[in-house]
């Protein structure tokens, strides 16, 4: 899925904004002035096109995350656990070990 401003494609094909698209697990939806994906998986993430994003992972998923969404545990010591497996200071060292290429 690739969001671009209220522009959304899902494997190269454009979703024509306001109009939902469900495929194989895969979800689009426009609540008001966002766009949401949610996965079969249990995974969903909204975008108000601009700035803010929100990742929600359903109760089933707790503990099995890892990432930048974290561990799901509600525990704080475990917040900034790197690929690594060592755990960030800060919230910058934090983000910058996830950085891909």
């Amino acid at each position: 899925v690739v969001a671009e401003g209220r522009d959304v494609s899902v494997n190269g094909a454009a979703v024509p904004e306001g109009r939902p698209y469900l495929h194989k697990g895969l979800g689009v939806t426009w609540p008001g002035d966002w766009v949401a994906v949610a996965s079969s998986l249990g995974v969903r993430v909204a975008w108000d096109g601009r700035l803010a994003v929100t990742v929600t992972a359903e109760p089933e998923l707790r503990g099995g995350t890892w990432g930048l969404c974290g561990t799901y545990t509600d525990d704080p010591a475990d917040d900034f656990v790197r690929p690594d497996g060592d755990i960030a200071a800060f919230a910058a060292a934090f983000g910058n070990a996830w950085k891909v290429p």
